[in-house]
């Protein structure tokens, strides 16, 4: 059984950061967020809903925030640093990662496995070119020191992360509820929609129908981050959230990644 089932539409809409109009309103929303470690209830309440029509994929997030804060202005900063939303989509061989941040700024990777690189039919190198030199191995959140440096922890080695992909076409919006870095404003928080066309995600189908068939399931990491500072300290590793909770505060681990299912 999956961990959520995405519902089909039969028309596309305006992307625009509202997640309560109409069309999502009619989508299953998840349940609230769980603590990416442990399990246990998140601080703040986060939910996110997934709808698909023939031609692409939608992503929406609600986040609860009572201090909206932001900063990066510049697409592909460093969005983690700061409070996220991230979305990562497993094509088996490769994993595309997306985080957000409440100023719409977008950071993006795709990740591809050593071990399944070079594969010219699915990862053509006018695409993934590893001689770019905004092109570099990674190994996990937590393998860059002592003996898993080179190697990482992870059964299958390390990745080729594409620092330059963009995902084409890709559509991002934001909705604040609240003011932008004020911290005098007790604010209520913001959602995010995203618009993917499934002609954009051919290198992460691994054969896989695109649009998907009825019945098919995708692996998914929908999350959130949070910077919080306590008695002037930023607490390490920044809080995270998710849809499913497995163990540890490393998103790079796609077998453990919540399983969506399209609904006919």
């Amino acid at each position: 059984m999956s961990d959520y089932t995405a519902r089909r539409i039969d028309h596309d809409f305006r992307v625009d950061g509202d997640v309560g109009k109409a069309v999502w309103r009619s989508a299953q929303w998840s349940n609230p967020f769980v603590d990416m470690a442990s399990g246990e209830p998140a601080e703040y309440q986060t939910k996110s809903a997934i709808l698909w029509s023939d031609t692409h994929l939608y992503v929406a997030f609600e986040a609860e925030e009572p201090n909206l804060q932001a900063e990066f202005t510049e697409r592909d900063s460093l969005i983690f640093l700061e409070n996220d939303l991230e979305l990562f989509i497993d094509g088996v061989d490769s994993y595309y990662e997306l985080e957000i941040n409440a100023r719409n700024t977008v950071y993006e990777v795709f990740f591809i496995w050593r071990d399944a690189f070079p594969n010219p039919k699915e990862f053509p190198p006018e695409v993934f070119d590893i001689s770019d030199p905004d092109v570099f191995t990674f190994g996990g959140d937590y393998d860059r020191t002592g003996a898993s440096f080179w190697n990482g922890t992870h059964p299958r080695g390390t990745r080729w992360a594409f620092r330059g992909f963009d995902m084409p076409d890709l559509l991002s919006a934001v909705a604040l509820k609240g003011t932008l870095n004020d911290p005098t404003s007790r604010d209520q928080g913001w959602s995010v929609e995203l618009a993917i066309p499934w002609e954009s995600l051919r290198h992460l189908a691994h054969g896989r129908a695109l649009p998907p068939e009825p019945g098919d399931i995708w692996r998914m990491f929908l999350g959130r981050f949070d910077k919080k500072i306590v008695e002037g300290r930023e607490v390490s590793p920044h809080p995270a959230s998710s849809l499913r909770s497995h163990g540890v505060y490393d998103t790079h681990l796609p077998e453990e990644w919540s399983e969506i299912s399209f609904e006919a």
